[in-house]
């Protein structure tokens, strides 16, 4: 079983242990699916699990690892670091609070270890429903939630709290009011996609980044790319170093100071995902990678949850 590397994220119990790589549960794959696909990946050495409401796959992942804990596979709950997130239909006040009671109910868990504002957005629309009409959609009173996020912290619901899809503009205006600064930032991130501005205002902040779609989304239909796996410099980094692209990749953001959540299911890629460790990146190489043009992925929010709207045009504008 390999040993995943971790690094000390900010709790309310004190400094912990987040490893730093995650298995993603984004995916249109069935339950059952994705409950096995967890076991195997508990069984494979990994520790550490993202889900969220959106992609309704709290339950599976929580039955999988109450089924490790029976099974021995894993010897306490506190084993295993799980990070879910609130979606956009309850990005209110007194919305989020009982959003996290539904979500821990989901899991079958006490405590979530990191919970995450999903996208910094309203969508007044109850049901998770794709795509959204975008009259449904408004922007967020981010101090009002975040100040609900806080209280979910100090009831010792969750550990950490965090959020997903913010800007360094959007994490400086929860900075100026945060009595809890935002422990992690997960965004989109790859090699075709650096974030280097953000990334670097993290880092100032001491803000833990989380890169998402690391190979691009490959196999998640209309919101993936393969700009990632077809890169010609990753392949011929990857065949000179005898690596598949993909362990090209994930190896390039661990070498970045980031958390990656990767999604596979299939057991021997999961197991190649963790084969990232051992060697290096030469400077050469790092250059070159340094090098690729920059691409975005088709946005997920304006062709899979909602109409492109002016509300989405200033968000995209601010990761970029």
């Amino acid at each position: 079983m390999t040993a995943i590397p971790s690094t000390t994220i900010t709790s309310s119990d004190g400094p912990r242990p987040i490893p730093l790589i995650g298995l993603g549960t984004g995916t249109l794959t069935e339950t059952s699916a994705v409950k096995a696909a967890v076991f195997e990946a508990i069984k494979a050495g990994y520790r550490h699990f993202d889900t969220a409401t959106f992609y309704g796959t709290e339950k599976p992942v929580g039955e999988a690892i109450a089924d490790a804990l029976k099974e021995g596979l894993l010897k306490s709950r506190a084993e295993v670091f799980v990070t879910t997130k609130l979606w956009c239909n309850s990005t209110e006040r007194h919305l989020v609070l009982p959003a996290l009671k539904k979500s821990l109910e989901n899991l079958g868990m006490e405590y979530v270890d990191l919970y995450l504002i999903h996208w910094p957005l309203k969508i007044n629309y109850e049901h998770i429903k794709i795509p959204v009409p975008k009259e449904y959609v408004t922007t967020i009173d981010i101090k009002a939630v975040w100040e609900a996020m806080e209280e979910c912290q100090n009831l010792g619901l969750v550990k950490s709290i965090g959020v997903s899809n913010f800007s360094s503009e959007k994490l400086q205006e929860i900075l100026s009011f945060a009595k809890i600064p935002p422990a992690v930032n997960q965004v989109e991130m790859n090699s075709v996609w650096q974030q280097k501005k953000l990334k670097r205002f993290c880092k100032e902040n001491d803000i833990i980044v989380t890169a998402y779609s690391p190979l691009g989304a490959i196999g998640n239909g209309a919101w993936g790319h393969t700009r990632v796996m077809e890169c010609d410099v990753l392949k011929d980094i990857a065949k000179s170093k005898g690596k598949t692209v993909a362990q090209i990749s994930l190896r390039w953001l661990y070498e970045q100071g980031v958390i990656i959540a990767v999604k596979s299911f299939n057991t021997e890629r999961m197991k190649k995902n963790l084969d990232i460790f051992g060697w290096s990146l030469t400077k050469e190489e790092l250059n070159k990678i340094d090098q690729i043009p920059q691409y975005r992925r088709v946005y997920l929010i304006g062709t899979m949850v909602i109409e492109h709207n002016d509300i989405l045009a200033e968000i995209d504008a601010e990761l970029d």
